[in-house]
């Protein structure tokens, strides 16, 4: 599969996580395409830990420099929004004020350890607002491609890569399945396209069948 239809079909599935008049936090890459896939009867809350509460659309045209993502990528802000210093963004996350964080991953252990901002020897800007967004949000939902490009799995049984926050991933999605993760990681659906075969073959971590496992959507 191509690397951009896995992230499309990741960030698709992702969107029927949000539900009307939740607070919800994206992190940079995959969870930044949730929004082109949510229905457009669902009215949420985009916050970044820049300080923006309300997010709207990618500008068209005359982008505003002064105002960004926390990837610092032009924004608009929807009617009811605003925008703040980054101390009380900060404040709402550690508050438990965000219903749901979805960040990107580059491992997730079965225990729900999550790795997602550093390879040792790569450069990188920075951990940002990842520890703080997976521990203080209500629920945390991992996002990635099931392997890296020469097939090695990243859901693994411990995390090799330095962990961001132990225990903290509620559900990981992938191209693949979706996990939940509570006392033990637990398959719940097989994406269209692969078989329950497959997902074995490409996880390291152990994991239970859900009984209401979902075939594909």
């Amino acid at each position: 599969m191509d690397m951009g239809d896995a992230r499309q079909i990741i960030a698709k599935r992702a969107a029927s996580e949000v539900k009307n008049g939740m607070i919800v936090n994206l992190g940079i890459g995959i969870p930044s395409l949730v929004p082109d896939y949510l229905d457009a009867s669902i009215q949420v809350f985009f916050q970044a830990e820049n300080g923006i509460l309300g997010m709207g659309p990618t500008p068209l045209e005359n982008a505003d420099g002064n105002l960004s993502n926390a990837a610092g990528y032009p924004v608009t802000i929807l009617p009811g929004g605003s925008y703040f210093d980054s101390a009380i963004a900060f404040g709402m996350i550690r508050r438990g004020c965000i219903d749901v964080s979805i960040l990107g991953a580059l491992q997730v252990s079965e225990q729900g350890d999550l790795a997602n901002w550093i390879v040792p020897g790569k450069r990188v800007p920075g951990v940002g607002g990842a520890m703080e967004l997976a521990y203080g949000a209500k629920n945390l939902i991992a996002l990635m491609t099931h392997c890296e490009k020469d097939g090695r799995p990243k859901i693994v049984t411990s995390c090799t890569l330095p962990v961001t926050t132990y225990r903290c991933v509620k559900k990981i999605i992938t191209e693949m399945a979706v996990f939940s993760i509570s006392d033990q990681l637990l398959l719940e659906e097989i994406m269209p396209g692969y078989s329950l075969n497959d997902i074995r073959n490409h996880t390291e971590a152990d994991f239970k069948i859900s009984p209401d496992l979902k075939p594909n959507r």
